[in-house]
């Protein structure tokens, strides 16, 4: 099955956090305070999808403010948090009422590749590890926290013929 035919199946884009949203680098100030570069495009871009009736959600590690604080600004509607992140995909396709085929996940990192091996479209970065880019059905032209995200949007809503409509009042 090619890429469009994933894509248009998607009811559920999953993003990991560190070197997917992020560039994977974390900042740690001197009081303990962390600090991650989100990218402005990618925030357009899940608004985007968002607006076409795609359900956002976050799969990370761990649980923190900042990741909170940037899905509460876009609107995503739930973030699970823990290390085996298999564990979690039971809750993921109940909560969304989806089947695993209707799920893009976007994953870089070992942890993230049990869930890459089980969803319709399996997506990762430029720098994603040797074994995601084996089991991904596509690899983002954009690095993670460059935009990797919003060419993932794009992707999606163009293959269900969303995009024009959700970006219209953009060219008026």
């Amino acid at each position: 099955m090619d890429i469009q035919e994933r894509a248009k199946k998607i009811k559920l884009l999953l993003l990991d956090v560190d070197g997917v949203l992020t560039d994977g680098s974390v900042v740690i100030g001197s009081y303990g305070d962390e600090i991650k570069n989100f990218n402005i495009h990618d925030g357009l871009g899940i608004v985007l999808a968002a607006k076409a009736g795609l359900h956002v959600a976050i799969m990370t590690a761990l649980k923190s403010k900042i990741v909170k604080f940037r899905a509460n600004q876009l609107g995503i509607q739930k973030i699970y948090a823990n290390h085996l992140k298999l564990k979690l995909l039971p809750s993921v396709k109940r909560d969304f009422g989806v089947k695993e085929e209707e799920i893009c996940f976007v994953g870089d990192e070992l942890i993230d590749l049990p869930i890459l091996k089980r969803v319709g479209l399996a997506i990762t970065v430029p720098v994603g590890i040797k074994e995601a880019k084996e089991l991904a059905h596509y690899v983002t032209e954009k690095k993670g926290g460059y935009g990797a995200v919003r060419e993932v949007c794009e992707l999606i809503l163009k293959a269900q013929g969303k995009w024009d409509g959700v970006t219209k009042k953009y060219f008026e």
